[in-house]
C-alpha cells in the first residue's frame, strides 16, 4: 500500500491470471512469472481519480545494471522491440497492459509504478516488486519459438520423461524427474546463471546478452559441470565415489539443484546422463525446449582425425590411448534460431554439458545445429568436429608386431553412432532421430559427407588388409567363426572377458581362455563363454557391462581377427502398488516390494522415492541383511501437492546390487470421481 496522502494507493500484479496465461502457474501462483513477447496485466488502484493529463509508467530495474527501463503508452512510429503499456480507466483503477519485446533478457526485474506529470516529471513511485521474466517457445517473434504444440508440451511443460541407456542391442530406459516447476527450481537456475563466470566477470556485459538463448544454452552447459567455475555437478567416472552419490543412484535433477544452491560448490557425482538431465532441467525452467538424447556406441575423438584408433599389443591385450567408444553419451539439443549463423542453421541445436573437451576454454560443447552434423559442415560453430566423430568417426583397431611395427587388423565405419534415441513426445517410448544425425550408414551419401568432413587415412602406405576366408562374429557371449574357403582352416582362439564402465575404462578381467579349433571348409564354430556371477563380482561396475573380446590367430596369417561386443547385465524389476484413488491433499499409502536376485545377502538396502508434485526424496532403510532370494516390502505414505500425471521414482541400492529402479504413473485427481459428478473437469 502507499503512504498517506499518495495516489497510488496500491498494485495487485494479477500473478494468478498472468500466470495462468503464461503457462507458469506450475512454478508459482504468487509471484508474477511471465514469458517475453506476451502481454501480461496489472491493476493500479488509485485514492483518487488520475487528474488530467498525469499517466502511470513502470519502471524495471536489472541487478547490476545502472539504467532502468521506463515503460510508458506507445506513441506512433515507435518500433516493436520496445517495451511499452496501454491504460485502460475504471474509476479509480487503471488497468496496466504491459507489453514486452521477444528480445527482452530474461532473469528477474524490480517492477515499481510511477505517477508522472503532463510534462513527465516524476510525481509518485511504488515500492519496488518482484517479477520475472522467461523465454517464450509460444511467441512467433522469440528465437526458441516452436511451432508445436505437442512438442511444446513434452519440451517445455513435462516435468518426468527418460533416458536411454545400455548399449545398442540392449537398450534401457531410465525414469528421471526433471521437476522444472518444483519450488525453488527457477531461482536455482537464475542463480546458475549469476554465478557464472561472464556474469562474474562482466555483469553488465552478461544481463545484456541474456535476451540471446545461443548465450544462455552455452552458459548453461558450462556451469552444469563443476570443472571451471563452481558449477553444479562434479564428475567422476570411477569408483570409489567417497563423500557422494553414485552417479547411478540418481533419478531426478530436483535433489541436485538443491544441494549445490545450499553449498555453493560441485555435488558429487555426475556422469553424462545426469549432467545432460540437469541442463535439461534448467533449459527448459528457462523456457527453451529442451530434449535429451542418447548416442549408443558414441565415438571420444581426441585429437580430431575422425577416427577412433584402437592399439593391441601382440598379448592381445589393448593399448590404452585418448581415443575412445562409450557404450552410450547422453547430451541434449535445444531448439532455436541461430541469428549468429547463415539462414537455415536453426531449429534443433546439439549440446553437451558433460566435460570432455574445452571449447573456447572451458569445459563445454555446442550449440551445434543438426543440419551441420547431418551435412559435415564442421566450419560451423560450435564444435562441430567433435559432435560429428561422435556420431560418425571410423573405428581402426592396430596391432604392435614383435618388430614394433604398427599394423592394421581391421576398420569399421558403420559401428560409431547407433539408435540415436530420445523419449517420444507422444508416450513413453523411444524415438528413434538418428536419421536426423547421418545419411543411412554405409550409403554413398552417408561417405560422401565423411569426405567432405575432412577424413584422414590412418594406415601405413601399402598396408592392406588381407582376405583370408576366414571372418568372425560374435553375439553377446557366444562366438562364431565362419570358414567361408575351400579349405579347413586351423587357428587359435583367444577369448577375454572384462569389466568395464560405459565409457570405456578397464577395471578388471574375469575370465580369459584360449583354445585351438579347426573349421572345415564351409563350415562354421561357435564357441561360447559361460561367466558366473564369482567371477565377475569384485570388478564388475555400477554400470553393469561386460566386454567380451575374441581373437582368431589363424594359421598362416600374420594379421588376426578381432571382435569385440559389450554385454549389459540385466537388473531385476521393483514392484510398485498404489492401491485406490490419488487425491490432491489427501494421504496416499504405496508399496514397494524387490526380490533379491544374487547368489550372495545383500546389506546396506535403501529405497529412494520422489517424485515431482507428489513429494521431495525420501529415503526407507531396510534394516538387517536380504537374504538370496528374500523378497523385501517397504510401506511409504504421502500426500500429493499437485494435480495431473505425475510419476513417482524408486530406486534400490545396496551394497552389492545397485540401481535398481522402478516407476509408477499416478493421476492426482483435484477431487474423488465416486463423488464428483464433472469427471472431465476435475484434473489440473
Amino acid at each position: 500500500m502507499a503512504h498517506a496522502n499518495h495516489l497510488i494507493a496500491g498494485v495487485d500484479l494479477r500473478s494468478p491470471e498472468n500466470n495462468r496465461a503464461h503457462r507458469t502457474e506450475e512454478i508459482d501462483k504468487k509471484r508474477l512469472i511471465v514469458r517475453r513477447g506476451q502481454p501480461f496485466s496489472l491493476t493500479v488502484h488509485l485514492s483518487d481519480p488520475l487528474p488530467s493529463g498525469h499517466e502511470l509508467a513502470l519502471v524495471l530495474k536489472q541487478d547490476k545494471i545502472k539504467d532502468d527501463i521506463v515503460i510508458r503508452q506507445r506513441t506512433a512510429g515507435e518500433s516493436d522491440d520496445k517495451w511499452w503499456l496501454h491504460q485502460q480507466r475504471a474509476q479509480n483503477e487503471i488497468l496496466l497492459t504491459v507489453y514486452s519485446p521477444a528480445r527482452a533478457a530474461v532473469g528477474q526485474y524490480h517492477l515499481a509504478v510511477d505517477l508522472m506529470s503532463g510534462d513527465r516529471r516524476n510525481l509518485e513511485r511504488t515500492v519496488f516488486t518482484k517479477m520475472y521474466l522467461l523465454f517464450n517457445p509460444w511467441c512467433k517473434e522469440d528465437a526458441v519459438y516452436l511451432p508445436d504444440e505437442s512438442l511444446l508440451q513434452e519440451y517445455i511443460m513435462n516435468e518426468h520423461g527418460c533416458i536411454f541407456t545400455g548399449s545398442a542391442d540392449l537398450m534401457q530406459r531410465l525414469p528421471w524427474n526433471f521437476g522444472q516447476f518444483e519450488d525453488n527450481v527457477m531461482d536455482i537456475c537464475f542463480e546458475i546463471l549469476d554465478r557464472s563466470k561472464p556474469a562474474l566477470s562482466d555483469p553488465a556485459n552478461d544481463m545484456s546478452q541474456r535476451w540471446d538463448p545461443v548465450y544462455i544454452s552455452r552458459a548453461v552447459i558450462a556451469m552444469v559441470n563443476a570443472n571451471d567455475d563452481g558449477g553444479v555437478l562434479v564428475g567422476k567416472w570411477q569408483r570409489p565415489y567417497t563423500g557422494g552419490v553414485v552417479p547411478t543412484q540418481w533419478m531426478s535433477s530436483v535433489p541436485i539443484l538443491e544441494k549445490w544452491s545450499k553449498s555453493k560448490s560441485g555435488v558429487k557425482y555426475g556422469q553424462c546422463w545426469v549432467f545432460a538431465a540437469v541442463a535439461c532441467t534448467v533449459l527448459r525452467c528457462l523456457g527453451i525446449p529442451t530434449r535429451c538424447i542418447t548416442n549408443f556406441e558414441s565415438a571420444h575423438d581426441t585429437d580430431g582425425n575422425l577416427s577412433i584408433d584402437r592399439v593391441y599389443n601382440i598379448h592381445k591385450q589393448q593399448v590404452e590411448n585418448a581415443d575412445s567408444i562409450w557404450n552410450f553419451h547422453c547430451w541434449i539439443e535445444s531448439y532455436m534460431q541461430r541469428e549468429d549463423l547463415p539462414e537455415g542453421y536453426g531449429g534443433w541445436q546439439v549440446l553437451d554439458p558433460t566435460p570432455q573437451e574445452r571449447s573456447s576454454g572451458m569445459f563445454r560443447c555446442g550449440p551445434c545445429p543438426l543440419k551441420a552434423i547431418k551435412e559435415g559442415d564442421l566450419d560451423v560453430k560450435y564444435d562441430a568436429p567433435f559432435i560429428f566423430a561422435e556420431v560418425n568417426a571410423d573405428i581402426i583397431d592396430w596391432e604392435i608386431r614383435p618388430d614394433g611395427r604398427r599394423q592394421q587388423l581391421s576398420s569399421n565405419h558403420t559401428k560409431v553412432g547407433k539408435n540415436i534415441s530420445t523419449k517420444s513426445p507422444y508416450s513413453g517410448e523411444r524415438e528413434d532421430i538418428t536419421l536426423q544425425y547421418k545419411y543411412p550408414e554405409g550409403s554413398a551419401k552417408e561417405r560422401e559427407v565423411y569426405n567432405k568432413a575432412g577424413r584422414r587415412i590412418s594406415g601405413p602406405e601399402g598396408e592392406e588388409e588381407s582376405n583370408t576366408g576366414v571372418h568372425s562374429s560374435m553375439f553377446f557371449f557366444p562366438s562364431q567363426l565362419e570358414n567361408t574357403g575351400d579349405k579347413e582352416v586351423s587357428c587359435k582362439l583367444n577369448m577375454m572377458s572384462k569389466a568395464v564402465t560405459y565409457n570405456s575404462v578397464h577395471l578388471g578381467e574375469c575370465q580369459s581362455s584360449t583354445v585351438n579349433v579347426v573349421v572345415p571348409a564351409h563350415k562354421v564354430h561357435r564357441e561360447v563363454v559361460r561367466l558366473l556371477y564369482s567371477q565377475y563380482a569384485s570388478c564388475v561396475s555400477e554400470h553393469n557391462i561386460i566386454r567380451v573380446i575374441g581373437v582368431a590367430e589363424v594359421s598362416g596369417q600374420e594379421k588376426s581377427i578381432l571382435k569385440m561386443v559389450n554385454i549389459p547385465l540385466s537388473k531385476p524389476e521393483l514392484s510398485i502398488k498404489v492401491p485406490g484413488w490419488v487425491i490432491l491433499n489427501r494421504r496416499i499409502t504405496t508399496f514397494i516390494s524387490f526380490t533379491n536376485p544374487l547368489p550372495v545377502p545383500l546389506k546396506r538396502g535403501v529405497f529412494t522415492v520422489e517424485g515431482a508434485g507428489l513429494l521431495s526424496t525420501k529415503e526407507i532403510r531396510v534394516s538387517g541383511s536380504i537374504a538370496p532370494g528374500q523378497r523385501v516390502s517397504v510401506e511409504l505414505t504421502f500426500t500429493p501437492m499437485r494435480p495431473g500425471v505425475r510419476e513417482l521414482l524408486v530406486d534400490f541400492d545396496s551394497d552389492r546390487l545397485q540401481d535398481v529402479k522402478g516407476v509408477a504413473t499416478l493421476v492426482v485427481r483435484k477431487t474423488s470421481p465416486l463423488f464428483s459428478p464433472m469427471l472431465p473437469n476435475i484434473f489440473g
